[in-house]
């Protein structure tokens, strides 16, 4: 109780709008899982189209960049935590829609994609922009190790819950054996989880990034760096939210199963997640991008030689372990790499952010494209087999560029006096009683 005590007073002492940050992306993450799992799932169970599902990813790629664009000209009008809840609003929208449709067509899929784009573009924007504001480099990790292990969690007990009511509802002929109805009242349940994060993101005092110009062609060799990381991390990025749902309905069974599958060994890895971002500091970070890379290239293997259910529980595994790590890494480094750039070049941060997404979205539907080329031309199977295998290897080659990245930013800070990068933990125990929030005193806004 004493450790619990100590982790909570570390908690307190950290920024207002820090602590608001995490608390409303704590509520949203129960909405992820079941974005993630679980709209893939209803496209396979509707259609039992593996390249429907991949159209749908496609809409949805291409949705997140353009929303990404918009709201850097909405933040000269807007609120940055109004533009959030929006986002956030917006993915409940794109669930409605898909169920309000009496047969999944090309079009109808495009079009929730796109919303479901928007949604994301606004959503991951504005959150990347205000963990940029709301943190500096030496606690990023602490971060994220956070907001990781919440998310970890969540991941491991929304899609077993949701699992097992469609699972349920469907054994027990709920809702007259319309299955479809149990997706009906999900969908209703983001609505309101939406809500509540919307209510919550409105009690910090975030402020829009400065009015000036966030479109640029030109910039610092060290960015072409990130940009060509991003590339290679958004060819991965589709196949780890879609490959779970399609390989799991395909070869291991239904809802219930996924719900189950992305339970294992859940609770293990949250807590491994937590102790990497409370103990790591920021010369770590391409050790854990190197640990999260080479799982992910493990756990495809026996699902490209087996291609059995056996193949997919390992895979399953190893990306619980696997995703997490890559992002915690690479958000890091994106965020070091923004610190140091738009230092040098003088210009707003939130222009990198927007830059940023142009390198996944090319990634991303790089990474489409190969799914669906093998699925068109061999086979809906020999793209689920050995597509991964091929992603898993082309993204090893971020490791080097990480590093390259990483020594590159570290050299320019040498001629920065002023940059706030520390390999100190984020807070330490003299803090941690003397901090006033943590006392009980009102937070300074």
């Amino acid at each position: 109780m004493d450790h619990l005590a100590q982790e909570y007073r570390l908690f307190l002492s950290c920024p207002w709008n820090m602590r608001v940050l995490l608390v409303t992306n704590l509520i949203y993450a129960l909405v992820l899982p079941i974005i993630e799992l679980f709209v893939g799932a209803y496209v396979m169970r509707n259609s039992n189209d593996v390249k429907l599902v991949i159209t749908y990813q496609i809409a949805l790629y291409t949705g997140i960049p353009v929303m990404f664009f918009l709201n850097g000209w909405l933040l000269r009008f807007v609120g940055i935590a109004r533009l959030y809840s929006v986002g956030m609003l917006l993915s409940g929208v794109s669930m409605a829609f898909m169920m309000s449709l009496g047969q999944l067509t090309v079009p109808g899929l495009v079009i929730a994609g796109l919303v479901m784009g928007m949604s994301f573009g606004l959503y991951w924007a504005n959150r990347d922009f205000l963990a940029l504001s709301t943190t500096d480099d030496s606690n990023r990790n602490y971060y994220y190790g956070l907001e990781t292990f919440f998310g970890t969690n969540v991941g491991i007990v929304i899609p077993l819950l949701i699992g097992t009511f469609i699972a349920a509802s469907e054994r027990n002929s709920w809702f007259g054996g319309h299955v479809n109805h149990a997706y009906q009242i999900i969908t209703g349940a983001v609505f309101l989880l939406t809500m509540i994060a919307s209510v919550v993101v409105h009690s910090g005092n975030f402020h829009n990034p400065p009015k000036s110009p966030f479109v640029y062609f030109r910039f610092h060799r060290l960015w072409t760096r990130m940009q060509f990381l991003a590339i290679l991390k958004g060819i991965g990025s589709g196949y780890i939210v879609t490959a779970p749902a399609m390989l799991i309905m395909t070869l291991v069974g239904k809802e219930g199963t996924i719900g189950l599958i992305q339970s294992l060994g859940g609770i293990l890895s949250a807590m491994i997640l937590y102790v990497i971002g409370r103990t790591t500091k920021p010369r770590h970070r391409i050790a854990i991008f190197t640990v999260g890379l080479a799982l992910f290239a493990i756990g495809v293997l026996p699902n490209m030689f087996f291609f059995n259910a056996l193949g997919v529980l390992f895979f399953m595994a190893c990306l619980l372990l696997a995703r997490p790590l890559q992002d915690m890494a690479f958000l890091t480094i994106q965020l070091r790499t923004i610190d140091t750039v738009s230092r040098i070049e003088m210009r707003n941060e939130f222009a990198y952010i927007v830059n940023q997404e142009f390198g996944n979205f090319i990634g991303r539907i790089a990474g489409c494209i190969l799914f669906i080329l093998l699925a068109n031309y061999i086979s809906d199977t020999f793209a689920l087999r050995y597509a991964l295998p091929i992603v898993a290897v082309v993204q090893l080659l971020a490791i080097p560029i990480a590093s390259k990245l990483i020594l590159g930013c570290s050299e320019e800070t040498l001629h920065s006096p002023n940059d706030t990068s520390e390999d100190t933990i984020p807070v330490s125990n003299q803090q941690i009683i003397t901090d006033p929030v943590s006392l009980g005193q009102a937070p300074e806004q």
